[in-house]
């Protein structure tokens, strides 16, 4: 999420019944003939599902929107916000489609990358869990810099008791909040909390359209852009706000492994879905901020409205949902962090195939699995890990009241590796026809064709079949050019943020 720009799961899995990799990803079971298979099978519904990761798109830079249309002009805003989210969109199907040439309940960027890129492999969690964590620090400068003006506009007498309007107190008690939360092991537990933070969302949404119908901003209303820019610069300058406002697939690989049915039309609905309605939400808000302020808008529309008790609840809006969005970044920094630690560099004489390291389990699954917690980490190092990405956050929203600088560059490179580059490269190397993978993952495609029957065979099915490779193919080129489509924008972030963001400090 754009945001800054602008409890313990034992994990409910059981173990899985005997059967193909399909039946385990909700579909049809195949004949008795076919390999046993033994995972972790999730318990989260299609809704919570959604929810988590709609949850993990939409933020605080949902105000930042109208801003972004008035220097683009409305025409192109809109057509940003939308190539932006069909763009994220097909990032995280890419990733569903990933995660089904791995074991049922442990895709993950690690998984991925040790079976593609496995030098690479620190270097890409380092980037997620770098991104995350600074992220997760923003939301508490955020509540820190928001909470005083808050209580004050509640109570003009509350200025006087001076903890009150300290941002230290604040940030100290509101992690009191999120400590909890932030120990869960499973995002589905999540999901409560997650309604709260869109319940926010949906009250700052009704706020803006509510003062764009009643029309009381008419007189501080600026000029309107339909179709002209302010300029390219300027325009640049909005860009990554709207790009990096549909960043969620750092989480999308614990939702595909805890959905209890995650056949590829679930998985896919539940992209469809979350970016569906990101996509609709933040044009309902750019276009209603925008006309009510027109170029007078700022970054944060809910900033300008004129003080009331409906602002100040906007306000208090937003740190509610940062603040419930603050684990939903610790989750996927505590995976990327146990990641890096457990990394070793690739030695030539080891296989992916054939080290147990390297996922051996993918090509030859035991018939008994162990029931083991859903993200693989003890207890000890767990605690461990998640109390250092507490405390290190803590410490630096305590002592810095500003991280623009440094997320610009995180946001450039982190954002657009996990959204466009990571994915299409993955999807790319991974279903390469020469892949042992994806020819592992043919075959048992080919022989689910051959038990479901006659009546599948003949003309049709000759159809299907080079229908089928066509389409493979021309997935495999599109996830290549998202991810040079991803260098391209991180190119584009980075000179922009030197020159906007950097050089003018």
């Amino acid at each position: 999420m754009s945001a800054y720009l602008a409890i313990n799961g034992d994990g409910d899995y059981q173990d899985a019944r005997p059967g193909s990799a399909n039946s385990q990803r909700g579909m049809r079971p195949r004949s008795a003939r076919a390999r046993k298979d033994v995972g972790l099978i999730g318990q989260a519904s299609w809704l919570s599902s959604v929810i988590n990761l709609l949850n993990t798109i939409v933020g605080a830079g949902v105000l930042a929107m109208p801003l972004a249309l008035s220097r683009m002009g409305v025409l192109l805003g809109i057509f940003v916000i939308l190539w932006s989210g069909l763009t994220a969109g097909f990032g995280l199907y890419l990733q569903t489609r990933c995660a089904r040439y791995l074991e049922r309940g442990s895709a993950s960027f690690f998984a991925l990358s040790q079976m593609t890129y496995p030098n690479a492999a620190v270097i890409f969690d380092a980037a997620i869990a770098i991104k995350c964590f600074g992220v997760g620090i923003s939301y508490l400068i955020i509540i820190g810099d928001l909470m005083p003006g808050v209580v004050q506009g509640f109570s003009e007498s509350a200025g006087g008791v001076s903890f009150l309007v300290d941002r230290h107190f604040w940030v100290t008690g509101f992690m009191l909040v999120v400590i909890p939360l932030s120990f869960l092991r499973r995002l589905d537990s999540l999901k409560y909390t997650s309604v709260i933070a869109l319940i926010s969302i949906g009250y700052l949404v009704i706020l803006v359209v509510a003062h764009f119908v009643k029309g009381d901003t008419t007189q501080h209303r600026g000029p309107i852009r339909l179709v002209r820019w302010e300029s390219a610069v300027a325009t640049l300058s909005s860009f990554p706000v709207i790009v990096f406002a549909y960043t969620c697939h750092q989480n999308l690989f614990s939702i595909v492994n805890e959905i209890g049915n995650n056949s590829h039309f679930r998985t896919t609905s539940v992209v469809v879905a979350s970016i569906g309605v990101a996509a609709a939400i933040y044009i309902l808000v750019a276009i209603t901020g925008y006309l009510s302020f027109g170029n007078a808008v700022v970054g944060n529309v809910v900033s300008i409205y004129v003080p009331s008790v409906s602002s100040t609840i906007g306000k208090a809006a937003i740190v509610v949902l940062v603040m419930f969005s603050y684990p939903l970044q610790v989750h996927p920094c505590r995976a990327s962090v146990d990641a890096v630690l457990k990394w070793r560099p690739f030695k030539r004489s080891e296989s992916p195939q054939s080290s147990p390291s390297r996922l051996a389990s993918l090509l030859a699954p035991s018939k008994t699995a162990p029931q083991t917690r859903g993200d693989g980490m003890g207890e000890t190092r767990f605690a461990a890990i998640t109390t250092s990405i507490i405390v290190l956050s803590y410490v630096v929203a305590m002592t810095v009241s500003s991280l623009e600088k440094v997320l610009a560059y995180v946001g450039s490179t982190g954002s657009t590796s996990i959204s466009f580059i990571l994915p299409g490269l993955f999807y790319y190397k991974i279903s390469s026809p020469d892949s042992p993978h994806h020819q592992r993952l043919m075959k048992e495609d080919d022989d689910e064709e051959e038990d479901e029957g006659d009546e599948d065979e003949g003309l049709l099915g000759g159809r299907g079949l080079k229908g089928g490779v066509w389409r493979k193919r021309l997935l495999r080129k599109l996830s290549l050019a998202l991810a040079i489509y991803g260098f391209a924008v991180m190119i584009t972030c980075l000179v922009t943020n030197t020159l906007l963001v950097v050089a003018p400090h």
